[in-house]
């Protein structure tokens, strides 16, 4: 069986993460693994492939934002990549993030359809199924399931400056996905996976649930502290970019409610902003390790983010027995349950704090062994993995 995953990133973020983490885990079962992305190094890498280059990602960038058509260019990148494909000739395609400018989605899906390629396509956010959009619960939009038109999120996600061409990308969608006879569609949650079945996804020959994961050798609870933590009771946030959708403004707000003793601690980039004395930045953390120390350092997860299809942050802070606190909005209410930590039912900074107030007092050994147990049940990486073995070889009737 041979394996060819598209993903916009490898091996860093948390999709790049985890097409690293198959592709090591399809070698070692004897499959065999293909990786293409952008930013990769195929000389230190084996079985990848590299789709486009700088300049060409920056043209496209530039295209789509003039013409408000995404994943339109790329034309002569993509030519070569197809010939990569004929070349390794793969059982399976394997889609993940792809809207990040490097693809030329009707050469490619004219590819798939035309030479009766399986495909399977992840949902790490809503973009397959939506006219442009990577989310679309705080907007209230209900468009995707019908058509998209006239985008409240037009100048959000991969924005557009001039034209709304939603309605045309929807549609373009739609004819690609009904024109391939062997697509598989899986939702990383089961709120995504229930979303995209009243989408034009619904005409895929399978829709199924499989949980991200967590590689739980690594991220697990350590006895070794972060030194400088070790009087204060910390409250984590980890996001690739902090901004107001991932609840930065909100941690800022509830730093004024911390006792003398609390911090905040909030990882990855950050904007040129002042911040109150008792939240501590830490840059992105590539480390996996030294991510999971953090993680074990901590006395509580705070998620703020409302728009999530998953949230792997959350499953990696569990599998260190940190417990979390979250809002019940998309999928985050499904990775938390009532032994792991606390499900608030708006997002209300006082509501927020008499939450950390709530596990401080219980204390975080009473979540731990709960959260860990959890992250075992759902999130063990083998598992979860195999499963998408289990549903190529369904597939490819194996």
């Amino acid at each position: 069986m041979k394996i060819l995953q598209v993903n916009a990133v490898y091996k860093t973020g948390s999709t790049g993460r985890n097409i690293y983490e198959m592709h090591e885990v399809f070698k070692r079962k004897g499959i065999k693994s293909y990786i293409a992305a952008t930013h990769i190094d195929t000389t230190s890498i084996n079985d990848c492939y590299q789709i486009g280059n700088k300049i060409d990602w920056i043209n496209h960038a530039i295209m789509s934002r003039i013409f408000g058509i995404q994943g339109y260019f790329s034309k002569k990148a993509t030519k070569k990549f197809l010939r990569y494909i004929k070349e390794i000739n793969p059982d399976i395609i394997h889609l993940n993030n792809v809207h990040a400018n490097y693809l030329n989605f009707p050469a490619i899906f004219k590819f798939f359809s035309e030479n009766d390629i399986a495909v399977v396509i992840t949902l790490h956010d809503c973009w397959f199924y939506t006219g442009k959009c990577t989310h679309y619960t705080l907007a209230k939009c209900s468009k995707w399931q019908t058509g998209c038109y006239d985008c409240p999120r037009k100048k959000i996600d991969n924005k557009s400056w001039f034209f709304d061409r939603t309605n045309k990308m929807w549609n373009d969608k739609k004819e690609w996905y009904e024109s391939i006879s062997n697509l598989a569609v899986v939702g990383v949650s089961d709120w995504i996976t229930e979303e995209a079945k009243k989408s034009i996804l619904k005409s895929a020959k399978t829709i199924r649930k499989i949980y991200n994961w967590v590689d739980l050798d690594v991220f697990k609870p350590k006895i070794e502290k972060i030194k400088k933590f070790e009087d204060k009771f910390v409250i984590i946030g980890v996001a690739s970019i902090w901004n107001e959708k991932k609840g930065l403004d909100t941690f800022i707000k509830l730093s004024s409610y911390l006792k003398d003793d609390e911090i905040i601690v909030l990882v990855g980039e950050l904007p040129q902003i002042d911040l109150p004395s008792n939240i501590v930045h830490i840059a992105t953390i590539n480390d996996i390790q030294e991510l999971a120390l953090f993680y074990s350092s901590a006395d509580v997860f705070l998620q703020l983010s409302m728009e999530e299809s998953f949230g792997k942050v959350v499953a990696e802070s569990l599998s260190c027995g940190t417990p979390i606190i979250t809002i019940n909005s998309t999928a985050n209410k499904e990775l938390v349950s009532k032994q792991c930590g606390i499900v608030l039912e708006k997002m209300n900074i006082k509501d927020i704090y008499d939450a950390i107030t709530t596990i401080r007092i219980k204390t975080k050994n009473f979540f731990s062994k709960n959260c860990r147990q959890f992250a075992e049940e759902n999130f063990e990486m083998e598992k979860c993995i195999n499963e998408y073995i289990s549903l190529y070889k369904e597939m490819i009737h194996i």
